[in-house]
């Protein structure tokens, strides 16, 4: 109990799978990177958009690439936030 005698709520997350990050950013790019990261996903959407737009498609060529590691990055820092009793941030 609390000091105004409500009980404790514990939150509870699940750690987030390395292989369904990478998976879904390989298979949709900037799209599944939102499953990693949402603020990550929308700024690799626009980049992406922009990019595409400028190079006539050819800047998937390295959006996509950077949208692979940032996904295993942010899938990696998320986890390891949860495992040391943080509240992850994404």
């Amino acid at each position: 109990m609390d000091q105004n005698g409500r009980p404790p709520v514990i939150i509870a997350q699940a750690p987030k799978s390395m292989g369904i990050a990478i998976l879904l950013t390989v298979l949709f790019g900037p799209l599944g990177l939102l499953y990693s990261t949402v603020k990550g996903g929308i700024i690799m959407i626009v980049v992406g958009f922009v990019v595409g737009f400028l190079t006539l498609g050819l800047g998937a060529l390295i959006t996509w690439p950077v949208a692979i590691v940032w996904a295993y990055i942010a899938t990696k820092k998320y986890n390891e936030q949860l495992y040391s009793g943080n509240s992850p941030q994404e």
